[in-house]
């Protein structure tokens, strides 16, 4: 099952000046790095997973996993990672210069030009960028959970989550302000090991 957290990696790859496509496409390419995709997509793509690992081991990330109750507890990690954007999308503003929409619109087409050929269609781009400027709402965050529980191959109560994860708000903001900044610092470190083929 594919990870979800679009806005925080297409936000870290834009902070970064790394590709927004291999930001994306790190939920879905597996294995090796062959040179099958262009070096820079490659690179984004790697930077994708380190973050994905620098966050799933983080204390303060696998502490609220843990707070969780059966059945959703096994899914904590996929709802954290929704929910994190909805949170990235409440604090946009504090975090950057241009709006949510705005910055959408412009990432959605930077994908789109660097890898034309990809199946991001334009018409595609176009209403992701909505879908990801929609996260500031919760209607955003119970879309993106229902659109995950369909893509999974086994029943999830993932439709449900809504509900558990508004009634730890609070724990959320505390934990994503605990981890956020130190994101930001692994994502800019890693780029120039990538960079130096560490």
């Amino acid at each position: 099952m594919g990870r979800v957290n679009h806005l925080a990696h297409l936000y870290l790859a834009d902070m970064t000046g790394t590709s927004p496509a291999g930001a994306l496409l790190g939920d879905v390419v597996k294995g090796r790095l062959r040179g099958q995709y262009p070096p820079a997509i490659e690179l984004g793509i790697a930077l994708h997973r380190r973050i994905d690992c620098f966050t799933d081991a983080h204390p303060a990330v696998t502490e609220l996993a843990a707070r969780f109750d059966p059945p959703y507890r096994r899914y904590a990690g996929i709802m954290l990672d929704v929910y994190f954007d909805h949170l990235l999308a409440r604090e946009w503003n504090a975090l950057a210069s241009e709006s949510l929409p705005a910055f959408s619109r412009r990432i959605a087409g930077e994908t789109f030009n660097e890898w034309p050929h990809s199946p991001f269609t334009r018409a595609r781009m176009a209403g992701f960028a909505e879908r990801l400027a929609g996260y500031r709402q919760l209607a955003g965050v119970e879309r993106a959970l229902a659109h995950v529980d369909a893509r999974a191959r086994r029943a999830t109560p993932l439709r449900s989550a809504l509900t558990p994860l508004r009634a730890r708000d609070v724990e959320a903001m505390e934990c994503f302000e605990a981890f956020f900044p130190g994101l930001q610092a692994f994502a800019l470190n890693e780029v120039q090991r990538l960079r130096s083929g560490d």
